[in-house]
């Protein structure tokens, strides 16, 4: 009976992964530019010092929503919301000098949802990004554009 259960386990969660994918049909918008406490991103007027980015879509990351500092990081609560738009990798943008860490808690959480994660340096994590974005797969991100 257990392998059983198992066999459908897994296979509903495909199923479901499947349909979560086919929720979401926009693409991911490319980062445009970036310098030190500035991002814009594609198909926003708006310029951010921290942000999310998903497919169809970006936001301001407001570290005041969740409590979020430098130390202990980014936490799973922080990429919930992009993890949630259908995205099959996600880019964690450290800072410019890595100050932001990001416990293995965090990158567990994601892997657990069948994400890709790549945690970089916030300039190699806009390049990673976009080169995803170019590839045409459903990324999103969460970049910190200062220290």
């Amino acid at each position: 009976m257990g392998e059983s259960t198992t066999w459908y386990k897994g296979k509903e969660r495909a199923r479901r992964r499947e349909i979560k994918l086919t929720q979401f049909p926009m693409s991911s918008p490319e980062i445009s530019s970036l310098s030190w406490g500035q991002m814009k991103v594609q198909g926003s007027a708006i310029t951010y010092k921290d942000c999310k980015v998903w497919p169809g879509g970006s936001r301001a990351w407001d570290w005041r929503e969740t409590g979020t500092e430098h130390s202990p990081g980014v936490q799973p609560v922080d990429v919930k919301e992009v993890a949630e738009k259908g995205v099959q990798a996600l880019v964690i943008g450290r800072g410019m000098s890595e100050a932001l860490k990001v416990p293995p808690s965090t990158v567990e959480y994601l892997k657990k949802q069948g994400i890709d994660v790549r945690v970089l340096q916030t300039e190699q994590a806009v390049k990673e990004y976009n080169a995803l974005v170019a590839q045409g797969i459903r990324v999103g991100g969460v970049f910190h554009s200062t220290c």
